[in-house]
């Protein structure tokens, strides 16, 4: 007969149940910041649309709340970023990442940055300030268009990509984890947003001269963004940062200072750093064939 000191407990006659349950609710953590990221893009066209709408009025009063309504649409895509990068990060970090995780991590993205930077462009930019129906519009259009196939494409080859690692010279398969081939979606919506954030009023706002022109500049970066996404060149991950033992107390330091930076004086920060990473690629492939010529 079993004396009560050897009687197995509760939690070892199931195996740990309670483990079990953590275990399974780590799982639901990535898919959580993916549904909030979901939000934002909502949130973000349907902040577009609305300032949209009020653009069409015309008065001054309709135009600061037009503004308003722009300038959350891009906080909005500013904060799908970072519940962007959290989920991934979390789930690498849980070891629970799903193939489901993945799939619906790109839904997400082709929401909040393809279809919602698009929309705010538009919107805030060339959509009102530009007559419709006459060629410039059209090529607005057109170019909106383009960013959001372009940044479905870069997803997908992502997906593929990942799902079918590189095969090194000595033959074992490999992902590159500190380099993306072509820039990710999330900045180039980022920088969109950024700009937005910057100078929310919109274009029609200003005199006819001066919002052509400025819409001429936001197509020709839309285009340019959308460009980018299908490119070759190469832009850190920053997968690896803060992972080293040596490093992480400065990884800890520096994004509390940018976060507070971002917090105090965020027009500004976010759009330099925005625009530094999405610049970075291009440098490193000039600084590369510079490299070749002169050798």
């Amino acid at each position: 007969m079993t004396s009560p000191q050897q009687q197995p407990s509760a939690g070892q006659e199931t195996g740990n149940p309670e483990r079990r349950g953590i275990k399974k609710g780590l799982y639901l953590i990535p898919s959580a910041f993916t549904a909030a990221n979901i939000s934002m893009g909502f949130f973000a066209v349907m902040a577009s649309l609305r300032g949209f709408q009020l653009v069409d009025d015309g008065n001054a009063a309709d135009l600061q709340r037009a503004a308003e309504h722009f300038d959350n649409a891009a906080k909005a895509i500013c904060w799908a970023v970072l519940f962007d990068m959290l989920d991934g990060r979390i789930a690498r970090m849980t070891k629970t990442t799903t193939e489901i995780g993945v799939q619906f991590d790109s839904i997400a993205d082709v929401l909040t940055f393809g279809i919602a930077p698009a929309v705010l462009a538009y919107a805030w930019g060339y959509g009102s300030a530009l007559a419709e129906g006459s060629w410039s519009h059209k090529l607005g259009w057109f170019l909106s268009f383009m960013y959001l196939m372009c940044g479905a494409f870069r997803l997908a080859r992502f997906n593929v990509q990942a799902a079918r690692p590189r095969i090194l010279a000595e033959g074992v398969a490999k992902v590159d984890k500190k380099n993306f081939i072509g820039l990710p979606i999330p900045p180039a919506a980022a920088l969109i947003a950024a700009i937005i954030h910057f100078s929310p009023m919109p274009l029609i706002h200003y005199e006819p001269r001066y919002s052509h022109l400025y819409s001429g500049l936001m197509m020709a970066l839309v285009g340019c963004l959308g460009a980018l996404m299908v490119s070759t060149l190469r832009y850190s991950s920053l997968k690896t940062f803060g992972t080293g033992s040596r490093s992480a107390r400065l990884a800890i330091l520096l994004v509390a200072a940018v976060g507070m930076l971002i917090y105090l004086f965020s027009e500004y920060v976010l759009l330099i750093f925005v625009s530094i990473y999405v610049l970075h690629g291009l440098l490193l492939r000039l600084g590369v064939l510079f490299r070749r010529r002169s050798s």
